[in-house]
């Protein structure tokens, strides 16, 4: 087995393991992490409605860091979205990502804006 399927199988179990944490706390929105190689996404997803009640991605920033001083803006910004929007516990979905670099400065960065989870 190559290197990379090996990586593509455990990206898969982490993401199966961390749905199925969040498939019993239906009641509380989920904030979903995508990370490509430049940039990062989050949102806000109500599961109960299906729909997005917020969002945020480093694209809209303009201001220049590293990657995880940008993740960490990412965050901030989405938590003060969120607490316009009047959400205060949300459950973080990090998919397929490990919760290392700039999924957890992301994390951080939503923890410092007043969000629970």
């Amino acid at each position: 087995m190559s290197y990379e399927k090996k990586l593509k199988i455990r990206a898969k179990r982490r993401k199966f393991r961390v749905k199925n944490s969040f498939v019993s706390r239906g009641i509380l929105p989920r904030v979903s992490v995508f990370r490509s190689l430049n940039q990062i996404y989050a949102q806000i997803i109500d599961d109960s409605t299906h729909s997005t009640l917020a969002s945020f991605s480093s694209l809209v920033l303009k201001e220049k860091g590293t990657k995880a001083e940008i993740a960490k803006k990412v965050g901030i910004e989405l938590g003060k979205i969120a607490k316009s929007k009047s959400v205060e516990k949300v459950f973080f979905d990090r998919g397929k990502y490990a919760y290392h670099g700039r999924v957890a400065a992301l994390a951080d960065g939503l923890r410092e804006s007043g969000l629970n989870f």
